[in-house]
């Protein structure tokens, strides 16, 4: 099998994308990436037009797989992840005067990381049959990660799962979602700490080389290349719904998995005239793009509580590409504890594809209760400071703007109350899980306290 994959870190050796999916982080704690990216030329896209949204996947998907996965099997994976999704467009996108919404929240748990980890539950999936072996996959979650990770991997026959989130972080329907399943393959564990501590507790339990080869880790979070191959697609059928122009993209930002799938559009041919990074008051990635400095500050809980980060995992990808594909380079920037900065030609490099924008807690819910008003349509908060990052823009962007929707407003019912005066209702189907009784699991921030827990409870 070809090895086309390499680590940022570059200490790592090169692998297939089978290794890559079951491997989720390096071994050098470095983060995955293909040693050239495929590319679509404007008559391969072009041949995208009428296509479905499968279709477009398989078109997409196919390059990265090699012989891993055959055709007929990708298909057949690709057509089990999104026969879930409720619309059948997979990711409609709704035109408002000069904005349009791409809304990612069609699949089971009303998220946009559904897209990705139904795709990456049926291929991992797929790679365990016959192996003879179980996987244990850990995690850390702000809010959606978890519960989609769960709704795609609960009672899979060779996988053990584990999340960890900040136990005041999600919203009580974030948190339910995970705590109210029963599979008994799947934990989610509330930590007394930040996303950014569950996040370090993670990458800790994979440096620890021991645990890693006893429980055979990997991960659902956007740290595994296959959760950004997988949202790579949606790009591309945004693209094609606003044929012939080339779209700008406003994403509402944490982890900076998202908006890398965008950037890993571009790279793979898409015509993309910018991509916009969102932030809430947790601006680190917006204060980079304006001063080229990387300077975490501590975390502050707000409205939309997914994009609570200061630590962007994914942003060493895009810093890979900044240094040239440099790795010693890289190395010595991701060393700092006290965050980095970048040569000014670094900083050019990026604003050539990238903006960014921030918005603070009042102006989200100002947007909310404006949109409501003017176009009769619900805005999650997430969604919210995309869409007030790309109104302040909208002068200085070019046209036509989507903005990315990424989760279903129902998941944030008080926030949009505050902002609207009601509530608006989930789907009868998430509703009634949510009514379940929960399996609270409480920790501290400590991680061997947490990987004693996962090593007694992984199924056999």
């Amino acid at each position: 099998m070809s090895k086309l994959y390499h680590s940022t870190r570059g200490l790592a050796p090169e692998i297939g994308i089978r290794e890559v999916a079951l491997a989720g982080l390096a071994p050098d704690g470095g983060l995955y990436l293909p040693k050239k990216w495929p590319h679509f030329s404007v008559n391969d896209i072009a041949a995208m037009r009428d296509a479905s949204y499968t279709e477009i996947a398989f078109r997409v998907l196919r390059p990265f797989m090699q012989d891993a996965l055959p055709g007929d099997v990708l298909r057949g994976i690709i057509e089990k992840s999104y026969a879930v999704f409720d619309a059948p467009q997979i990711t409609p996108l709704k035109h408002f005067g000069g904005i349009d919404i791409l809304e990612l929240f069609h699949g089971p748990t009303l998220a946009f990381k559904d897209v990705a980890l139904q795709f990456l539950g049926h291929t991992l999936d797929y790679f365990m049959q016959g192996s003879g072996k179980r996987i244990t996959i850990i995690g850390a979650t702000s809010g959606d990660t978890g519960s989609a990770a769960i709704s795609a991997l609960a009672d899979r026959k060779n996988i053990d799962v584990f999340i960890l989130y900040p136990a005041k972080g999600p919203s009580e329907i974030q948190r339910r979602q995970m705590t109210c399943v029963a599979a008994p393959n799947v934990h989610a564990l509330a930590i007394d700490g930040s996303f950014d501590d569950c996040q370090a507790i993670v990458k800790a339990m994979f440096a620890d080389g021991a645990m890693r080869d006893e429980c055979n880790l990997t991960t659902v979070n956007s740290i595994n290349l296959l959760r950004i191959l997988a949202q790579i697609v949606y790009y591309f059928v945004a693209a094609r719904d606003v044929a012939p122009h080339k779209p700008c993209f406003v994403v509402p930002t944490g982890n900076f998995g998202d908006i890398y799938a965008g950037y890993a559009a571009h790279k793979c041919g898409l015509p993309i005239s910018k991509l916009v990074v969102a932030s809430n008051s947790n601006d680190i990635l917006t204060r980079f793009f304006a001063t080229g400095k990387m300077e975490p500050r501590p975390v502050q809980g707000t409205l939309s509580p997914s994009m609570d980060i200061q630590v962007s995992s994914n942003f060493e990808r895009l810093l890979f590409d900044l240094c040239d594909e440099n790795a010693e380079q890289l190395r010595g920037l991701m060393q700092s504890k006290n965050g980095f900065s970048v040569t000014p030609a670094q900083l050019d490099k990026a604003r050539q594809i990238f903006m960014a924008g921030s918005a603070n807690d009042a102006e989200t819910l100002a947007t909310i209760a404006e949109f409501q008003k003017n176009h009769d349509y619900t805005l999650d908060p997430h969604t919210a400071v995309g869409v007030t990052v790309a109104q302040g823009l909208a002068r200085t962007l070019p046209h036509p703007i989507v903005c990315l929707a990424t989760a279903h407003p129902g998941k944030f019912p008080e926030t949009v109350a505050k902002a609207t005066g009601f509530a608006p209702q989930l789907q009868p189907k998430v509703a009634s899980l949510i009514k379940g009784s929960e399996r609270l699991i409480s920790f501290p921030s400590n991680r061997q306290k947490i990987a004693d827990f996962i090593r007694a409870h992984r199924l056999n």
